[in-house]
């Protein structure tokens, strides 16, 4: 936090404005209606977001990735846009626009939601005329993101702490649960000449069901299920 702290600070001091604390809904409203631009400045907020994101979870503390992610997807498209406008390419561009794809891209590459992004983009701006761009970013976006890593933004935590991520459409939690996680760890190991009435008069079986692994010499025999409370 003191690192995001003096992130902040510096924009604050340098630009007049904390712009990647919190949300980050005012800036990219700003940026989709004109009023931000400039390749180099967008650039710099889609780098120092991207930083104050990666301190934010990557340090444990509690965040979300999707605003974040159409704050980054709106400076890095519209700073794109602002580049091309500087090196006078002869097309009729728009910064707005490219900052709106830029929004589905980075949802859609970094979650691994396609169609949620496309449409939930579209129902944002109401702009038909991005709908087919956005489809072809969104798509490039998923692609570089599958080369770099099978895992999205959501399962990536889950994968490397071992647990197993369903891929399919419907799945059977079963499957995805390990051994450790739905096993009974209360069990009493006892020998096999152990009579069953000095079982029964352990302080600690009174009442209670009791799993039982029967053993001699280090060797399984068997394993017992007894309600203790049926004297």
């Amino acid at each position: 936090m003191l690192l995001v702290g003096v992130l902040i600070y510096m924009l604050m001091r340098r630009f007049g404005h904390y712009y990647v604390e919190g949300v980050g809904y005012s800036t990219v409203q700003a940026i989709l209606q004109g009023q931000l631009n400039g390749a180099g400045f967008l650039f710099l907020l889609f780098v120092c977001k991207l930083l104050a994101t990666s301190l934010s979870l990557g340090s444990g503390s509690s965040g979300g990735i999707f605003s974040p992610s159409l704050f980054m997807g709106a400076t890095i498209g519209g700073a794109f846009a602002s580049a091309l406008l500087a090196l006078g390419v002869p097309l009729p561009i728009s910064v707005p626009s490219f900052a709106r794809v830029g929004m589905g891209a980075m949802v859609g590459g970094g979650t691994g939601a396609v169609m949620t992004a496309v449409v939930m983009i579209f129902e944002m701006t109401r702009d038909y005329g991005i709908v087919m761009p956005m489809i072809v970013a969104v798509a490039m976006s998923v692609g570089v993101r599958r080369v770099l890593t099978v895992e999205n933004i959501y399962t990536l935590k889950l994968y490397r702490r071992g647990h197993v991520i369903p891929k399919a459409m419907h799945a059977n939690m079963f499957l995805v649960r390990r051994a450790r996680e739905v096993m009974d760890t209360n069990i009493v190991v006892a020998e096999a000449d152990t009579t069953f009435d000095a079982f029964l008069r352990r302080p600690d079986n009174a009442g209670r069901m009791r799993h039982i692994v029967v053993t001699e010499r280090n060797r399984i025999l068997g394993v017992l299920r007894v309600n203790t409370a049926l004297r």
